[in-house]
């Protein structure tokens, strides 16, 4: 498996409902150190973040496309992609570019910090 395959895999398992409702998930795949800038511009830390998303009754759907890898040190490597939500009628709005921060922790990837960013439709 590559980075880019692993690290999206892990990327995308949290856009799923049953992991976002999975407290003891959120804390395998979270950092302990986790901090998000959502792309409201507010700040969010570990603990903001594990409530809200295993409180959520209908997490929006998430199409997730063009992911990205760079490895920024052996045990860290910067995740981006663009993604959007998929409405009830099938057309997408949300579209946020977002960069997610991975650090390799005990043998095993952990997503360090997150930050989405309003996009432009895509042509």
């Amino acid at each position: 498996m590559t980075l880019l395959s692993e690290l999206q895999a892990l990327e995308v398992e949290l856009h799923h409902p049953g992991v976002r409702c999975d407290a003891v998930r959120l804390e395998q795949l979270l950092h302990a150190e986790f901090r998000e800038v959502g792309r409201s511009g507010r700040h969010y830390d570990f603990g903001i973040v594990l409530k809200f998303l295993s409180e959520q009754l209908a997490p929006p759907s998430v199409v997730p496309s063009d992911f990205s890898v760079s490895q920024l040190a052996p045990e860290v490597a910067l995740l981006t992609y663009r993604s959007a939500h998929r409405q009830p009628d099938g057309s997408l709005s949300n579209h946020t570019l977002r960069a997610s921060v991975w650090m390799r922790v005990d043998g095993r990837w952990q997503l360090r910090y997150h930050q989405g960013t309003p996009a432009a439709e895509p042509w």
